[in-house]
């Protein structure tokens, strides 16, 4: 339950600042009772003068610590601004769903998270402060909450300089096909691949129909479901992938062997955007979306391309010798509760090469390194698996034949080469 719970929260940019400014309002409070402790003891044993140097010392620190309240919003509204606008370029560059890495980064929203904490922390600070000069008659000296805004500023101050490179790397191309990579792996090593036997059912199903909005499905409460399954002697087909557009009223789970409460579909998380949380295919779609815009005739950037093409095929020799296709979810005793449609090695293939191999004609470099990829994936798969691979090698040596008018020209674009031209 918390793995997908956890994996929304990610997808959000609200919930970081706002546990931040929870944590630090308890923090101060916290702060504020051991300032209040340390001038109560120092009173109980007639400590006047010390009582004295502490209020002299938390008078120049609230000088500070005033800068810090009225400059810290400032800071905030003109960095961030900056950022967006970084944001912006990159996506147009590369994808709009570029975006989504900025959303998800950690750096990002601990930066933000410290730069409000920050700013609320100086402002609880400035509450603190007694109007009354009396070391006898004090309540509270705001030393350690003065202390600890300091800390803060020096910790929004390397933050800063994090985050400044997290966004800079984020405008190179070598970073952002790095980083969906990495991501996609990250999908790959959850997979569970104890594909087995295919489950045979004699009855006519029942089925469970989507009751939320329409939207892409983004991922399923996989515990839940198998759980629930072994409760009610019942087995589940989840009947669209991960990544298909659901509307309401379509059926979303098969029931076989009895029937299932309808709120199940509860386990089904459907939303705007694809994730990478189980959505093996996700990764794929967003290196061929990079390559092809790379390849458009506003970018003419081949060498993005090439990038793409390279990651593309260290994720399908990554899968070349795994299990594709139907994943069976067993529950402890061994037995399947819930079968999940995943994409087999053909889906994938052609997810990440049908586009680029369309594009290819006219840019050599890229023909030449998908052919090298494909020569590649060729001498790792099984013999079973080797089809769609020989397909788009055929398919591009013939689009390249009719589209290069010269023979040098063809033989130059149809030789393999790891690096496309260099």
């Amino acid at each position: 339950m918390l793995s997908p719970m956890r994996e929304h929260l990610r997808d959000t940019f609200w919930f970081a600042p706002v546990a931040a400014l929870v944590a630090v309002f308890l923090l101060w409070l916290v702060a504020t009772e051991v300032d209040t402790a340390i001038v109560r003891h120092l009173q109980g044993e007639e400590s006047y003068d010390e009582v004295t140097e502490l209020i002299g010392i938390v008078d120049d620190a609230k000088t500070i610590v005033t800068t810090i309240s009225s400059a810290m919003m400032t800071f905030i509204g003109v960095v961030f601004s900056i950022s967006l606008v970084a944001v912006q370029m990159a996506s147009g560059q590369f994808t709009p769903r570029v975006v989504r890495i900025f959303i998800r980064s950690r750096i990002t929203k601990a930066t933000f998270s410290v730069f409000l904490a920050t700013f609320a922390l100086s402002l609880l600070v400035l509450t603190s402060y007694d109007s009354e000069t009396d070391p006898r008659y004090v309540t509270t000296v705001p030393l350690v909450s003065s202390v600890l805004t300091l800390l803060m500023v020096a910790l929004s101050l390397l933050l800063f300089v994090a985050y400044v490179n997290s966004t800079l790397r984020l405008m190179r191309v070598g970073h952002v096909v790095d980083r969906i990579t990495r991501e996609a792996f990250g999908v790959l090593a959850k997979q569970p691949w104890y594909a087995g036997e295919a489950v045979e059912h004699g009855e006519a199903p029942d089925h469970v129909l989507h009751r939320g909005h329409a939207g892409l499905l983004r991922d399923v409460n996989v515990a839940l479901l198998v759980r629930l399954a072994r409760r009610h002697g019942v087995v589940l087909r989840l009947l669209p992938r991960i990544g298909d557009f659901v509307v309401p009223g379509t059926p979303i789970l098969a029931v076989y062997g009895g029937r299932v409460p309808r709120r199940i579909g509860a386990a089904v998380s459907v939303g705007v955007e694809r994730t990478f949380h189980q959505d093996l295919g996700f990764g794929l779609r967003q290196l061929a979306d990079i390559g092809l815009r790379a390849l458009s005739p506003a970018v003419n950037d081949p060498t993005t391309a090439v990038q793409c093409l390279d990651r593309i095929t260290q994720f399908l020799a990554a899968v070349a010798n795994r299990p594709l296709g139907a994943v069976h979810h067993r529950d402890r005793k061994g037995t399947v509760r819930l079968v999940q449609d995943v994409p087999g090695w053909t889906d994938l293939v052609d997810l990440g090469l049908t586009e680029l191999r369309g594009c290819a004609p006219g840019n050599p470099q890229v023909s030449r390194r998908m052919l090298a990829g494909i020569e590649d994936l060729l001498s790792l798969v099984p013999a079973e698996r080797r089809e769609p691979l020989v397909r788009h090698r055929t398919l591009l040596t013939q689009l390249v034949e009719r589209t290069a008018p010269e023979a040098a020209d063809r033989a130059f674009a149809l030789e393999g080469d790891r690096q496309g031209i260099g």
